[in-house]
């Protein structure tokens, strides 16, 4: 008999131990600081998330070796069937989004944006298939997209699921998304660092030490999965890069006004389109975007793809100057034209190859004056790059370390910081140029702004502030002043008839010397929730208090009151 009570006892002890262990763990991931826990989730969803972008990356490789649209030239294109995947591509994404539901055909950077700013980065799951499919007949039919739009939506279903399937805090869900991205981002691009500070840059939009270590975590193991399956590879490393001489900065300066005025005159012709083809049917769309592609690819197929073509046409030896400006004019329809119209895919491969173009055409106007400039083409090819990035994406710090990693050449960072500084001012100031992204989530009519006190107040779970020190009874009102008695100051909260939980209170009457009771319904909260939820829920009366339940309102965990609320708020630490 005494070894059966015993072994209760452990039984319970255990019990009471993992329940202790998982509230602690939560208490830890809700608060807005530096832990352990937060950096291993990281890991481990970023390794689910750098997995499914090999996938992607795999399934892209296996489709060029198949289809060889490297191989063709001009002289092939009316003959060649290849010439029509645009129009066939169209078709078979038109096709796979009507498999889906219209809830889930929103995809991209832009839309990941707003799932990270208004939805603490949960991004549904049944996007994810419509965007690796889509995405990929996107590039294997040759539009100007980019892959990296795939892998950042990729990378954030990947982790915010995860962190859902978890039950994570919302504010750590967050986290999780923006981990998520910079693995994916990694995991396409073998750059680590340019990826951490893209997150921050474009997604983010604001930097937090407690964001900074998952998503560095995230990032590395990006960039180690991406090395482990396709080796160390920079994919600009080939472009001859020199380094460029003081007396050429006068030069720069005026590539880099030039830069400007294009970069802009692309975000307001992007912008334009966008809005202009919103409201179409998709097959419209599609169709449209399909028969540009394919004219342009049939008179300069260089101009097809995500940007690699044109990049080597910039840096080949002894490019023709008009053929290098009309491949740019047919590079920047065939990118507007998909963006535009709703192919998915990303930017940052078409920008890489018209900022190419651009640093290209400005190196052979410039050795006609200069004939010395002639050896630095190379360079000029990567400051495009950059600044057309930079520019467009509002983002010139991930732009040149993107570039620095790509090329693994850090000659690059001077002149590329020298032309970036004139061409952002000219395009933000002189054309009044916003970021694409933001554009496009304005003409979506899909939101991303937030007060600072709700961010502040986003960044904390409700585990953080609750009081856990509190009573709760079921509907007996004759043992309900006995036991607000009895409560010593903490919070009595009862659970009616119809299973709705209230606060109970003894107030005072005004008008003689005698007390009631008196009992105020109360909203409830899930513990998954942040703070800015109890704001919401309290400040209408700015009074009150929110209970805070796990799984149902029959497991009440704390009590939150707007008093305490607002004491945290004026603390400064929100």
């Amino acid at each position: 008999m005494q070894f059966k009570i015993n072994k209760a006892a452990i039984i319970h002890a255990k019990r009471t131990t993992r329940k202790y262990l998982r509230n602690e763990f939560r208490d830890q991931l809700s608060e807005a600081k530096i832990s352990v826990q937060l950096c291993a989730l990281a890991l481990l969803f970023a390794i689910i998330a750098s997995i499914v972008i090999i996938l992607f990356r795999l399934s892209l490789v296996w489709a060029d070796q198949y289809l060889h649209t490297e191989t063709m030239s001009i002289s092939s294109t009316l003959t060649d069937w290849r010439s029509y995947l645009p129009i066939i591509g169209a078709l078979l994404i038109w096709l796979l989004s009507l498999l889906g539901s219209k809830r889930y055909r929103r995809m991209g950077i832009a839309y990941v944006l707003h799932r990270f700013k208004l939805h603490y980065g949960k991004v549904p799951l049944q996007s994810a298939a419509g965007q690796f499919f889509q995405a990929l007949i996107a590039l294997m039919a040759n539009f100007s997209v980019g892959k990296e739009g795939p892998a950042i939506h990729l990378g954030a279903v990947s982790a915010s699921v995860m962190a859902e399937k978890f039950s994570l805090p919302d504010n750590s869900v967050r986290i999780m998304c923006a981990s998520g991205i910079a693995a994916g981002i990694a995991a396409t691009f073998n750059a680590p660092l340019a990826a951490v500070l893209f997150v921050f840059e474009v997604i983010v939009r604001e930097y937090k030490i407690h964001y900074f270590f998952p998503i560095m975590l995230s990032a590395i193991c990006g960039a180690v999965s991406s090395q482990l399956v396709f080796g160390n590879i920079h994919e600009y490393d080939l472009i001859n890069v020199i380094h460029i001489p003081l007396d050429h900065y006068p030069i720069l300066l005026i590539g880099g006004i030039a830069l400007g005025c294009v970069a802009a005159l692309f975000n307001f012709s992007l912008v334009k389109v966008t809005a202009t083809g919103q409201h179409w049917p998709l097959i419209y769309r599609l169709l449209i975007a399909g028969a540009i592609t394919t004219l342009v690819g049939l008179v300069m197929p260089q101009a097809l793809g995500s940007g690699d073509l044109a990049i080597t046409e910039a840096i080949s030896e002894h490019p023709s100057l008009l053929f290098l400006i009309a491949l740019l004019l047919a590079k920047m329809l065939a990118t507007i034209a998909a963006i535009g119209f709703g192919v998915p895919g990303g930017l940052i491969g078409p920008l890489y190859g018209i900022g190419a173009l651009i640093g290209a055409i400005l190196a052979l106007v410039s050795s006609l004056l200069f004939p010395s400039i002639a050896p630095y083409v190379g360079l000029y090819t990567v400051i495009g790059m950059t600044a057309m990035m930079g520019v467009c994406l509002s983002a010139p710090l991930a732009a040149l370390v993107a570039l620095l990693e790509l090329t693994n050449d850090a000659s690059i960072i001077l002149p590329a910081m020298f032309v970036t500084i004139p061409a952002f001012l000219v395009a933000y100031q002189g054309f009044n140029t916003n970021s694409i992204l933001l554009k496009q989530l304005d003409i979506m009519g899909l939101g991303y702004k937030v007060a600072p006190l709700n961010q502040g107040l986003q960044k904390k779970g409700v585990r953080v502030l609750m009081d856990k020190r509190f009573v709760i009874v079921n509907d007996d009102d004759e043992l309900l002043l006995e036991v607000l008695k009895r409560a010593a100051g903490r919070p009595v909260l009862v659970r009616n008839a119809e299973g709705a939980i209230e606060m109970l209170r003894l107030e005072m009457q005004s008008f003689e010397d005698s007390t009631t009771l008196s009992r105020h319904p109360m909203p409830g909260l899930p513990d998954s929730a942040t703070l800015n939820e109890a704001y919401e829920a309290l400040a209408p009366k700015r009074s009150g208090e929110v209970y805070i339940y796990r799984g149902n309102n029959q497991k009440v965990v704390g009590v939150i009151s707007w008093a305490n609320l607002l004491q945290e708020i004026r603390s400064g630490q929100i």
